[in-house]
């Protein structure tokens, strides 16, 4: 039997999934809706009806299994998990209410991993019994290297682009660049939809089998994966302009072909990070790419303030995630 435990994760999981989709859509939009290739409105239908896509490409789940492999077994619990996902939430909240682009990916790892260490204080073990080293290590080496690869990407992306339009005429060259931005945009939303709808997915089957509704390596129940895509893709619709804002035009201004650029870039890292099941932060990604076509103009075009202060929120994520989870886990004990 079900129990009413597990559909209050359930539901709590789905809505982080739809809370992540309009904080993170303008990871996807940004740069589409800033050089005025669409409005708000349709960027965001544009970038949901990709994220939904997603769901019909990427069967394999690897990014969801590694999330599920973050807490030892013996340590997941249902209260476990519903302490993770409500500081996930929480803090996924807060960030969006200032505008800070952090990684609602880092946030639902931190919370989840966070509740397991607490949970592991209350039976007398050392806290890093309860996560698996792997994976984490795994998930924080990508904070840093994310970005940087997507930086990477977006410049030699850039050059190659140069390089086939040196002789186009301006006005020529502007009108391809908006068309193909469609279709870079596209692409990222497409990834963005494969990458982070798995980690709910792998939190949701794990409390599965703590309510033991399932076993361990059962296959994964079809609806869970189209509830995440669907929450995903319908919070991608209900937007997220604060954040917009910062990723569109205070890193550095953006035009047309850096816009194609850099989403093309964010989208190519996503796609080699999810074959290996490494689950990346979307914003930190498209954070690198929009960087590295700044920096191919000059050094000076990036905004390095508004940089600095959200590699900050990036460091903070996690540590902050798992402390929130750690207090919300100490009140549910005292309830279960």
């Amino acid at each position: 039997m079900v129990s009413t435990l597990l559909i209050v994760v359930i539901v709590l999981a789905i809505a982080f999934d739809y809370i992540n989709g309009f904080h993170d859509a303008a990871n996807s939009i940004a740069t589409i809706v800033s050089t005025k290739v669409l409005s708000p409105f349709q960027a965001v239908l544009w970038a949901a009806a990709f994220n939904f896509a997603a769901y019909f490409y990427f069967t394999d789940h690897k990014v969801a299994n590694t999330i599920a492999k973050t807490v030892v077994e013996n340590f997941i619990t249902l209260e476990v998990i519903l302490a993770g996902l409500l500081a996930a939430i929480i803090w996924n909240l807060f960030t969006w209410w200032f505008g800070i682009p952090s990684s609602s990916s880092h946030t639902l790892i931190g919370g989840f991993a966070g509740a397991g260490m607490a949970k592991a204080v209350t039976l007398g073990q050392s806290v890093l019994s309860a996560i698996n080293l792997g994976p984490i290590i795994k998930v924080v080496s990508f904070i840093v290297l994310a970005p940087v690869i997507g930086m990477l990407i977006s410049v030699i992306i850039s050059i190659i682009i140069l390089h086939l339009f040196r002789y186009a005429r301006p006005s020529v060259a502007e009108k391809w660049f908006k068309r193909l931005q469609l279709v870079s945009s596209a692409a990222l939303s497409f990834a963005h939809g494969g990458n982070d709808a798995q980690k709910v997915m792998g939190i949701i089957y794990v409390a599965m089998v703590a309510a033991n509704v399932l076993h361990t390596g059962d296959a994964m129940p079809e609806w869970i994966p189209i509830s995440c895509y669907g929450a995903i893709a319908l919070g991608t619709m209900s937007g997220g302009w604060k954040i917009v804002k910062t990723m569109g035009s205070k890193i550095t201004k953006v035009n047309a072909f850096e816009g194609v650029a850099a989403e093309s870039a964010g989208a190519v890292t996503l796609g080699i990070t999810e074959h290996f099941g490494i689950p990346v932060s979307t914003t930190h990604t498209i954070t690198g790419s929009i960087v590295g076509v700044g920096l191919l103009k000059r050094v000076s075009a990036v905004r390095w303030g508004v940089t600095v202060s959200l590699l900050w929120a990036w460091v903070l994520t996690i540590p902050v995630s798992a402390t929130l989870a750690g207090i919300v886990f100490s009140i549910i004990h005292l309830f279960f």
